[in-house]
């Protein structure tokens, strides 16, 4: 409840800030939170988290200062076009689809997407293993499109949010969760209420025809080519200067901002 109330608080906050047309003097970028350790409100009401850094690290880069947005994910893509915010930066993978209605930077991270069931499941984790199986997605996100086009046998069940779809899988009325799992591990498994459950079967972000190439910071495609460059510009610095690792490192064990080979 205090989570919620502190969401609500800071949306109608950030919400509503004047919006520069060609050449913005204060970038507005848009999240989703609610997903450790990526972005989420801290006990003191204050953003936290990778993607907030990373945000912070490109703002100064590009000498541009930033305001947050916080939104649901799948009101992140219509608030870009509408023009209520200005970058997207919410875990976002580079897909085909996506990138018929909006552009893309380069990625600034790269993450597995894993099923997450209870620890002594014996299930197979393919279209005929998990037939009528009560899998929990959150709305708007490629895990959904990929689930309803390759597991068209399970009942699929849509949440608002990520918390919500764990939320159900603990009470037992889901089977499974298909989740980043970054987010899956740091929002659930390490977690009280994650005991017992665990990754069971293959990372699903291999196939690129769903998954993309990456995660990129979400963009109008009209501004591909100035924004976006200089976004790319300052992704490549962070990249080199190693910054990008050094936040990588603040938060994980292992290494999400290298490009796979």
């Amino acid at each position: 409840m205090r989570r919620r109330s502190a969401l609500a608080a800071t949306t109608l906050a950030f919400a509503g800030t004047a919006m520069g047309q060609a050449a913005p003097q204060r970038l507005r970028i848009g999240f989703a939170v609610g997903y450790a350790p990526f972005s989420e409100i801290g006990t003191d009401g204050q953003l936290k988290g990778f993607e907030i850094d990373v945000a912070q690290a490109l703002s100064t880069r590009l000498a541009l200062p930033y305001t947050p947005v916080i939104l649901e994910f799948d009101g992140l893509i219509p608030a870009l076009q509408s023009r209520k915010i200005d970058a997207i930066m919410a875990s976002m993978s580079i897909t085909p689809e996506r990138q018929q209605v909006i552009a893309f930077s380069s990625p600034y991270y790269f993450s597995p997407a894993r099923m997450v069931m209870r620890g002594d499941t014996r299930t197979d984790v393919t279209p005929a293993g998990m037939k009528s199986k009560r899998v929990g997605v959150e709305r708007g996100t490629i895990h959904e499109r990929f689930l309803a086009e390759q597991f068209g046998g399970i009942q699929l069940v849509r949440y608002a949010t990520q918390d919500q779809a764990f939320l159900d899988l603990k009470s037992g009325r889901l089977d499974a969760t298909l989740v980043d799992a970054v987010i899956a591990q740091f929002g659930f498994l390490n977690h009280a209420d994650g005991r017992g459950f665990g990754f069971v079967g293959p990372d699903f972000a291999r196939d690129q025809r769903y998954y993309g190439k990456g995660i990129g910071v979400g963009l109008r495609k009209a501004e591909a080519g100035t924004l976006g460059q200089r976004i790319d510009e300052a992704l490549a610095a962070l990249r080199s200067n190693g910054t990008l690792k050094t936040l990588n490192d603040r938060y994980f064990s292992f290494d999400l901002v290298t490009p796979p080979r």
